[in-house]
């Protein structure tokens, strides 16, 4: 079996080599996950690296009047939620990520849209390896009904993903194949 630093870097070079665009219509599986008619707080990512792209996504969201929110990295190596809409400043974090550069308005989203570099058919995401989501995962799970959602390329599956304790499964996973 790979390791999880073996299997990022494999699975990091497969997007970039395999990418291709996504349009609104890769996220249709999410009607049959969320209900889009309660006005509910969501969470994505700003798109990088060759991750499915999550703008057309906040685009929608926007028009319909839903609070979209952005990832913002913490000193204390967590990271919260802000408000965040398609043209609103963003700056770069210490890891080259875009994030808003408004920290003031905090949320806690009751779905939370997450990237992923592999996944396996259990539901196990493999992330770029810090820890943020599975953290935010752990403490937000346990205080309130939290709705966890990866994006991925079905050529992003892999076998088995190797976990530990500190790992947290995903709810659902979307790929341009549907839901798993």
């Amino acid at each position: 079996m790979l390791s999880k630093d073996k299997l990022r870097k494999k699975f990091i070079f497969l997007r970039k080599k395999k990418y291709f665009p996504t349009e609104i219509d890769f996220f249709k599986p999410l009607k049959k996950i969320v209900n889009f008619k309660k006005k509910i707080n969501i969470s994505l990512y700003y798109p990088s690296n060759f991750e499915v792209d999550t703008l057309p996504l906040v685009s929608f969201l926007n028009r319909k009047k839903f609070t979209t929110s952005l990832p913002k990295l913490q000193a204390n190596g967590k990271m919260n939620f802000v408000k965040w809409k398609i043209f609103d400043p963003l700056i770069v974090n210490r890891y080259g990520f875009l994030e808003p550069l408004n920290s003031s308005k905090i949320i806690v989203p009751e779905i939370l849209i997450v990237p992923l570099v592999a996944f396996d058919k259990n539901r196990n995401r493999l992330g770029y390896g810090k820890g943020y989501y599975d953290k935010f995962i752990d403490i937000y799970r346990n205080k309130k009904k939290l709705l966890t959602i990866g994006l991925a390329f079905s050529f992003q599956e892999y076998k088995k993903i190797p976990t530990n304790k500190l790992d947290k499964k995903l709810d659902y996973i979307i790929t341009n194949k549907g839901i798993l």
